[in-house]
Protein backbone atom coordinates (compact mmCIF):
# COMPACT_ATOMS: atom_id res chain seq x y z
CA UNK A 1 0.00 0.00 0.00
CA UNK A 2 0.90 3.00 -0.78
CA UNK A 3 1.88 5.94 1.14
CA UNK A 4 -0.46 8.30 -0.46
CA UNK A 5 -3.67 5.02 -0.12
CA UNK A 6 -2.49 4.58 3.72
CA UNK A 7 -2.82 8.26 4.37
CA UNK A 8 -6.41 7.93 3.09
CA UNK A 9 -7.44 4.91 4.53
CA UNK A 10 -6.61 6.10 7.74
CA UNK A 11 -8.60 9.12 7.31
CA UNK A 12 -11.71 7.58 6.21
CA UNK A 13 -10.83 5.59 8.97
CA UNK A 14 -11.04 9.06 11.58
CA UNK A 15 -13.92 10.23 10.15
CA UNK A 16 -16.36 7.42 9.86
CA UNK A 17 -15.47 6.21 13.06
CA UNK A 18 -14.41 3.62 15.44
CA UNK A 19 -17.19 1.15 15.01
CA UNK A 20 -17.32 0.55 11.26
CA UNK A 21 -17.21 -3.49 10.67
CA UNK A 22 -14.05 -4.88 10.50
CA UNK A 23 -14.59 -6.48 6.77
CA UNK A 24 -16.22 -3.12 5.67
CA UNK A 25 -12.97 -1.48 6.63
CA UNK A 26 -10.35 -4.37 5.37
CA UNK A 27 -12.59 -3.94 1.83
CA UNK A 28 -12.30 -0.32 1.90
CA UNK A 29 -8.30 -0.87 2.67
CA UNK A 30 -8.12 -2.99 -0.26
CA UNK A 31 -10.32 -0.70 -2.88
CA UNK A 32 -8.64 2.46 -1.82
CA UNK A 33 -6.93 3.81 -5.37
CA UNK A 34 -3.35 3.74 -4.75
CA UNK A 35 -2.27 6.24 -7.45
CA UNK A 36 0.15 8.70 -5.59
CA UNK A 37 -1.09 12.13 -7.43
CA UNK A 38 -4.39 13.92 -6.33
CA UNK A 39 -4.98 17.34 -7.53
CA UNK A 40 -5.21 19.67 -4.44
CA UNK A 41 -8.95 20.61 -4.77
CA UNK A 42 -10.26 17.49 -5.97
CA UNK A 43 -9.44 15.98 -2.27
CA UNK A 44 -12.04 18.11 -1.42
CA UNK A 45 -15.10 16.99 -3.85
CA UNK A 46 -16.42 14.28 -6.23
CA UNK A 47 -14.81 14.95 -9.51
CA UNK A 48 -15.51 11.65 -10.96
CA UNK A 49 -12.72 10.53 -12.74
CA UNK A 50 -12.01 14.90 -13.99
CA UNK A 51 -8.53 16.45 -13.41
CA UNK A 52 -6.72 19.54 -14.76
CA UNK A 53 -5.73 18.37 -18.48
CA UNK A 54 -2.91 20.14 -20.31
CA UNK A 55 -2.41 21.40 -23.65
CA UNK A 56 -1.22 23.61 -26.17
CA UNK A 57 -2.31 27.51 -27.19
CA UNK A 58 -1.63 27.61 -30.73
CA UNK A 59 -1.53 31.04 -32.18
CA UNK A 60 -3.83 31.82 -35.24
CA UNK A 61 -0.77 33.62 -37.12
CA UNK A 62 2.63 31.75 -36.69
CA UNK A 63 1.49 28.62 -35.17
CA UNK A 64 3.35 29.13 -31.89
CA UNK A 65 2.85 26.92 -28.91
CA UNK A 66 2.52 27.48 -25.47
CA UNK A 67 1.52 25.73 -22.97
CA UNK A 68 -2.03 25.55 -21.16
CA UNK A 69 -4.06 24.26 -18.82
CA UNK A 70 -8.12 23.12 -18.80
CA UNK A 71 -9.70 22.99 -15.23
CA UNK A 72 -12.54 20.97 -14.41
CA UNK A 73 -15.97 22.23 -14.56
CA UNK A 74 -16.74 22.44 -10.54
CA UNK A 75 -19.59 23.32 -9.07
CA UNK A 76 -20.69 23.54 -4.91
CA UNK A 77 -23.94 22.10 -4.82
CA UNK A 78 -26.26 20.85 -2.05
CA UNK A 79 -27.65 17.91 -2.59
CA UNK A 80 -30.08 16.01 -0.07
CA UNK A 81 -29.07 12.40 1.15
CA UNK A 82 -32.07 10.42 2.03
CA UNK A 83 -29.65 7.95 3.93
CA UNK A 84 -28.60 10.67 6.24
CA UNK A 85 -31.56 12.73 5.88
CA UNK A 86 -29.93 16.00 5.44
CA UNK A 87 -28.32 17.83 2.73
CA UNK A 88 -24.51 17.34 2.12
CA UNK A 89 -22.48 20.47 0.53
CA UNK A 90 -19.82 19.17 -1.76
CA UNK A 91 -17.91 20.05 -4.64
CA UNK A 92 -18.79 18.47 -7.78
CA UNK A 93 -17.90 18.72 -11.54
CA UNK A 94 -21.09 18.89 -14.06
CA UNK A 95 -19.56 15.74 -14.73
CA UNK A 96 -20.40 13.98 -11.48
CA UNK A 97 -24.02 15.82 -11.55
CA UNK A 98 -24.61 14.06 -14.12
CA UNK A 99 -23.35 10.72 -13.04
CA UNK A 100 -25.46 11.40 -9.75
CA UNK A 101 -28.46 12.12 -12.00
CA UNK A 102 -28.59 8.94 -13.54
CA UNK A 103 -27.31 6.44 -10.65
CA UNK A 104 -30.43 8.46 -8.89
CA UNK A 105 -29.12 10.64 -6.09
CA UNK A 106 -26.10 10.85 -4.24
CA UNK A 107 -26.39 7.86 -1.82
CA UNK A 108 -26.80 5.44 -4.98
CA UNK A 109 -24.14 7.14 -6.87
CA UNK A 110 -21.68 6.49 -3.43
CA UNK A 111 -22.74 3.08 -3.19
CA UNK A 112 -22.50 2.18 -7.12
CA UNK A 113 -19.28 3.57 -7.79
CA UNK A 114 -16.62 1.31 -6.27
CA UNK A 115 -13.99 2.88 -4.31
CA UNK A 116 -10.74 2.83 -6.39
CA UNK A 117 -12.97 4.95 -9.04
CA UNK A 118 -13.89 7.34 -6.52
CA UNK A 119 -10.41 8.84 -6.34
CA UNK A 120 -10.94 11.60 -3.70
CA UNK A 121 -10.76 11.36 0.49
CA UNK A 122 -14.39 13.28 0.69
CA UNK A 123 -15.91 10.71 -1.84
CA UNK A 124 -14.66 7.90 0.41
CA UNK A 125 -15.49 9.47 3.42
CA UNK A 126 -18.91 9.42 2.53
CA UNK A 127 -19.62 6.43 0.42
CA UNK A 128 -18.14 4.43 4.06
CA UNK A 129 -20.32 6.31 5.99
CA UNK A 130 -23.05 5.27 3.66
CA UNK A 131 -22.22 1.91 4.04
CA UNK A 132 -21.57 2.09 7.40
CA UNK A 133 -25.52 3.21 7.29
CA UNK A 134 -26.81 0.59 5.60
CA UNK A 135 -24.73 -2.06 7.71
CA UNK A 136 -26.93 -0.55 10.30
CA UNK A 137 -29.95 -0.56 8.56
CA UNK A 138 -29.73 -4.23 7.86
CA UNK A 139 -29.38 -5.24 11.56
CA UNK A 140 -32.29 -3.67 12.37
CA UNK A 141 -35.62 -5.64 13.24
CA UNK A 142 -38.86 -4.36 10.96
CA UNK A 143 -41.68 -5.05 13.19
CA UNK A 144 -45.06 -5.73 11.55
CA UNK A 145 -48.50 -5.62 13.30
CA UNK A 146 -50.14 -8.87 14.15
CA UNK A 147 -53.04 -9.86 12.04
CA UNK A 148 -55.61 -8.44 15.05
CA UNK A 149 -54.15 -5.21 15.99
CA UNK A 150 -54.62 -4.78 12.22
CA UNK A 151 -58.16 -5.43 12.12
CA UNK A 152 -58.29 -3.09 15.00
CA UNK A 153 -56.90 -0.17 13.52
CA UNK A 154 -58.84 -0.93 9.86
CA UNK A 155 -61.72 -0.75 12.63
CA UNK A 156 -60.60 2.27 13.39
CA UNK A 157 -60.50 4.14 10.11
CA UNK A 158 -63.92 2.68 9.49
CA UNK A 159 -65.27 4.48 12.55
CA UNK A 160 -64.07 7.66 11.57
CA UNK A 161 -65.06 6.90 8.22
CA UNK A 162 -68.31 7.00 8.98
CA UNK A 163 -68.00 10.19 11.90
CA UNK A 164 -67.44 12.09 8.90
CA UNK A 165 -70.34 11.01 6.56
CA UNK A 166 -72.45 11.17 9.68
CA UNK A 167 -71.29 14.84 10.22
CA UNK A 168 -71.35 16.12 6.74
CA UNK A 169 -75.13 14.44 6.13
CA UNK A 170 -76.45 16.32 10.04
CA UNK A 171 -74.50 19.89 8.18
CA UNK A 172 -76.17 19.62 4.75
CA UNK A 173 -79.54 19.05 6.80
CA UNK A 174 -79.12 21.69 8.95
CA UNK A 175 -77.98 24.03 5.69
CA UNK A 176 -81.02 22.92 4.16
CA UNK A 177 -83.32 24.04 6.64
CA UNK A 178 -81.80 27.47 7.39
CA UNK A 179 -82.21 28.22 3.87
CA UNK A 180 -85.85 27.68 4.13
CA UNK A 181 -86.12 29.55 7.27
CA UNK A 182 -84.99 32.80 5.07
CA UNK A 183 -86.95 32.00 2.37
CA UNK A 184 -90.08 31.30 4.11
CA UNK A 185 -89.68 34.90 6.87
CA UNK A 186 -88.75 37.05 3.22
Amino acid sequence: MAFRSREIYNKIARKVGGSVPREVMDSVKKLVPNNKLVMGRAKRGIFAGRHIQFGNKVSEDGGNKSRRTWKPNVQEKRLFSYIHDRHIRVKVTTHALRCIDKAGGIDEYLLKTPYHKMGTELGLVWKARIEKMYEELGKMEVGFFSPEEEAKIEKGFQEIAAAKKEFRRESRKAMAKQRQMEGGGV
